[in-house]
């Protein structure tokens, strides 16, 4: 199975991402469930071009960085065991900035 997923990132979370703020997606599941944990690693893995320790910590997001499903804060929908849905839209907004 493949998922389709549009990832947004934004409030400098872009920056890390070769400042591109939309990625349009596929992930071949080899149908197996993803969770959001998958796709975090997916995304360092994948996407990340420098820094990863500025977006993740451990095995989650840095305190700092919200997450939105489909416009609903993860927190709401089980944050890391999300399962992940085809056609999702996840959102990474980082409220940390420099100053």
């Amino acid at each position: 199975m493949t998922l389709n997923l549009t990832l947004e990132f934004s409030g400098g979370a872009e920056l890390l991402v070769d400042k591109q703020k939309t990625h349009n997606v596929q992930i071949d599941t080899a149908g197996k469930t993803w969770k959001i944990q998958d796709l975090l690693y997916w995304i360092r893995d994948n996407l990340l071009k420098e820094r990863p320790e500025l977006f993740l910590k451990e095995n989650t997001v840095r305190p700092g960085i919200l997450v939105l499903v489909n416009d609903s804060d993860w927190e709401l929908l089980g944050q890391l065991d999300y399962e992940i849905e085809n056609n999702d839209n996840i959102v990474f907004i980082s409220t940390l900035h420099g100053g």
